[in-house]
């Protein structure tokens, strides 16, 4: 893809880290699709939302920044199948958990979204080598 796609994917996952990181549902309903789908897939704690349902989650949680949590995340990998489909596989810690989340994006008119949210909870050895 063009060097656009890819400077648009890093800063709409710039505006992911820190919608999470500050709670704010406004910020991250502007990267995420109408269609979202959440999956948490870490064993005993599986979850399946929708958009809505999750904002509402968003909504309720105090934010990490309001308690100075810690925080570290990075873009592990982007990666394009076509002019309007794209992966991104980011780690992040955040609210005493490691996260390995992978992130499928589409375009929505004329801007990258994110259509599903699969992720994990991990160790941190697991999350410094996650393949």
């Amino acid at each position: 893809m063009t060097p656009t796609d890819y400077s648009a994917i890093s800063r709409l996952m710039e505006t992911y880290f820190e919608g999470l990181y500050h709670a704010d549902s406004t910020m991250l309903r502007g990267i995420f699709h109408p269609e979202l789908s959440y999956v948490c897939t870490t064993e005993g704690d599986e979850l399946y939302l929708d958009l809505e349902s999750y904002m509402a989650r968003i909504d309720k949680r105090e934010a990490p920044a309001k308690r100075g949590d810690f925080r570290d995340e990075a873009v592990l990998e982007i990666s394009f199948g076509s002019a309007r489909l794209a992966r991104v596989m980011a780690r992040m810690s955040m609210m005493g958990r490691n996260y390995l989340d992978f992130l499928t994006l589409v375009r929505h008119g004329v801007e990258w979204r994110i259509v599903t949210k699969v992720f994990v909870y991990v160790s941190g050895e697991e999350q410094a080598c996650p393949m």
